[in-house]
């Protein structure tokens, strides 16, 4: 049964108390407000699909995204990525309202001024974040919310990328990348990183997590892992990947650190000095992952394409097309 009480001159207090749940209370500006919370609440009790909201109501999005952080996002291989999304969600005017009070509505909008100035798939990250957080909170938190993202329309990503070296972009890239230091700014593992890309297509966070106890330059290859020790991309404890002459020839030549790490830098500190040696290039428009269009569509040259997937760590043809881009003069050439 429902009960309405004075909570002193201005506000009114709902209570409903129904078998087989915890008492429900809530407090209102009047008693209209008050009388209809309660014959919701009652309602919802006794067709059983009453879910208790005053955690969600008392918990606001930038307190769930901490908790998030510490709980979820810490365990992924992709935290390193995710914290700096997060800290974005946190700095938004969204943040301060509680989860109870966000609707699709509310993320439609967003989505819509996000698009004005990222890319399409930067959004959809975005938002997968947050429809992973309430999705979360309400299965493993207990918290009675509903998942406003997963009712609004994704962006469509059509920005797939081709970028490659032209003409003597490759060379001048690594001129640059030698004189890393230029500024007391240095990174001395990023030449030898960009190379050992440029000839095994491994991704940025494989040779960051490489140790020098998985390099075998005896019998020519090295075993890749995923971010932390985790997993590869596609899910495997390591992959096998083949060295060339000139990736071993990089790997000998390099100083070891005392940690057995062979790049023993960060995500961070390599995108900054790729970013300034390609300002120091003159190259415009390319990113480090690009470096692994660049050398699938050159191993493609080379192998089948068993082989060719097995280099890369692909296990659908599918998505290994998304990075070879042969160029038409090339083919040509193959033709005779």
């Amino acid at each position: 049964m429902a009960t309405i009480s004075r909570r002193g001159d201005l506000q009114w207090q709902a209570k409903v108390r129904v078998k087989g749940y915890a008492p429900a209370s809530k407090t209102f500006n009047t008693r209209d407000d008050a009388e209809l919370w309660a014959k919701t609440v009652e309602s919802e009790m006794g067709r059983g699909i009453f879910v208790d909201r005053s955690e969600a109501e008392g918990t606001t999005l930038y307190e769930a995204l901490e908790r998030y952080e510490r709980e979820v996002s810490k365990a992924k291989k992709g935290h390193e990525q995710e914290k700096w999304r997060i800290k974005a969600w946190k700095a938004d005017s969204l943040a301060k309202r509680s989860l109870a009070s966000l609707r699709g509505a509310d993320f439609s909008k967003w989505r819509d001024a996000r698009l004005e100035s990222v890319s399409p798939a930067t959004v959809r990250l975005d938002l997968a974040l947050l429809s992973h957080l309430f999705t979360y909170a309400a299965k493993e938190w207990g918290i009675g919310v509903t998942n406003p993202v997963q009712s609004i329309r994704m962006p469509k990503v059509s920005n797939a990328r081709e970028r490659r070296f032209v003409g003597t972009e490759e060379k001048y890239l690594l001129y640059a990348l030698a004189d890393s230091g230029a500024g007391g700014r240095a990174n001395h593992w990023l030449h030898p990183m960009v190379t050992l890309a440029i000839e095994t297509a491994m991704r940025q966070s494989e040779l960051l997590s490489l140790e020098w106890d998985k390099v075998y330059l005896d019998k020519g290859f090295l075993r890749a892992r995923g971010v932390e020790g985790r997993s590869t991309k596609n899910d495997d404890a390591y992959r096998d990947v083949p060295l060339s002459q000139r990736a071993r020839n990089v790997l000998a030549d390099m100083p070891r650190s005392i940690g057995g790490s062979v790049f023993p830098t960060t995500q961070s500190a390599v995108k900054q000095a790729f970013a300034r040696a390609c300002v120091r290039a003159g190259i415009e428009d390319f990113h480090f992952h690009d470096l692994r269009h660049q050398a699938t569509t050159m191993l493609a040259e080379k192998l089948q394409l068993h082989e060719l997937m097995k280099v890369t760590g692909h296990k659908d043809s599918r998505m290994l097309a998304r990075y070879y881009h042969p160029r038409a003069e090339d083919l040509a050439r193959k033709l005779g």
